[in-house]
């Protein structure tokens, strides 16, 4: 695991890059794939060409998404669309298609008006994936666990032979982080998610949001255990909600197995997206 950990942990950091310095790679710019990650605090465009290198990156901070359900349509097109022409303007080509993901057991209308934001925001729509498949094609991973910790929700499956065989998705993610340090800070919603941010909050942040992660865990390991996980196959937690260094202890701690986290875990589902589009 820790070689494919290894090789992801330097693509991820390409596309760190790119996304922080506003720039375009050198690299082979023919077969460009472009994946739009609707996460819950952001809306993350990836472009990457057909060796799955690193394009170019670009997110927006948005309220449009709850708990991966789309609650603000026009807000969610918009944003996808200035992303769209941001990225556009910076590679100097039209992107036509784009590739989306939903949390697990996302189904029906749910699932369709993913699709139709990034219809209406000009894309034609290669492909939805779901979200833990989308993050294996980041990560190398044929068989093991990926826990998925989005902003409203941790989305746990469990992959054999590279096709999910068992997948959970549970109402707890950064938002109820949120909500603990709101009452903690008596600040408000938005207030605690921009402390939460703050770098310089992180260790004292963490330490009022631990029994948030501690219920994670417990959800987490409920799931392995019901899913028929191998032990000695890898478990890697991704998702911008456990962007916190004592967050991998924490899991392995109470679910008593080791657990990995690659860097930039915000950013393994959105390349992820991009690396499986059919296109």
């Amino acid at each position: 695991m820790m070689k494919g950990l290894k090789k992801a942990n330097n693509t991820l950091q390409e596309f760190s890059d790119l996304v922080e310095s506003k720039q375009v790679s050198s690299h082979n710019q023919k077969n460009l794939r472009v994946g739009i990650d609707l996460g819950t605090s952001s809306i993350v465009l990836s472009v990457v060409n057909d060796k799955g290198k690193p394009i170019y990156g670009a997110f927006e901070y948005n309220e449009s998404i709850r708990d991966g359900l789309v609650v603000d349509y026009v807000g969610a097109v918009t944003i996808t669309r200035a992303l769209k022409a941001k990225a556009e303007a910076a590679l100097g080509t039209e992107l036509v298609y784009a590739a989306a993901a939903v949390p697990p057991g996302t189904i029906g209308k749910n699932k369709d008006v993913v699709g139709h934001v990034l219809e209406s925001a000009g894309f034609e729509v290669t492909c939805i994936l779901d979200e833990p498949t989308a993050a294996a094609n980041v990560l190398g991973i044929t068989d093991g666990a990926v826990i998925d910790v989005g902003g409203g929700t941790t989305g746990i499956s469990i992959l054999k032979d590279g096709r999910v065989v068992y997948t959970v998705d549970e109402p707890t993610g950064g938002t109820h982080m949120n909500l603990v340090i709101s009452g903690a800070y008596g600040i408000s919603i938005p207030e605690a998610e921009a402390y939460k941010r703050n770098e310089a909050n992180k260790r004292d942040v963490y330490a009022t949001i631990r029994p948030v992660v501690e219920k994670m865990a417990a959800i987490s390991k409920r799931a392995l255990q019901e899913g028929g996980y191998e032990k000695g196959t890898p478990i890697v937690v991704v998702g911008g909600a456990s962007n916190f260094e004592e967050f991998t202890k924490t899991f392995s701690q109470y679910i008593g197995l080791p657990v990995h986290k690659p860097l930039y875990p915000e950013f393994v589902t959105p390349l992820g997206i991009a690396m499986g589009s059919e296109h």
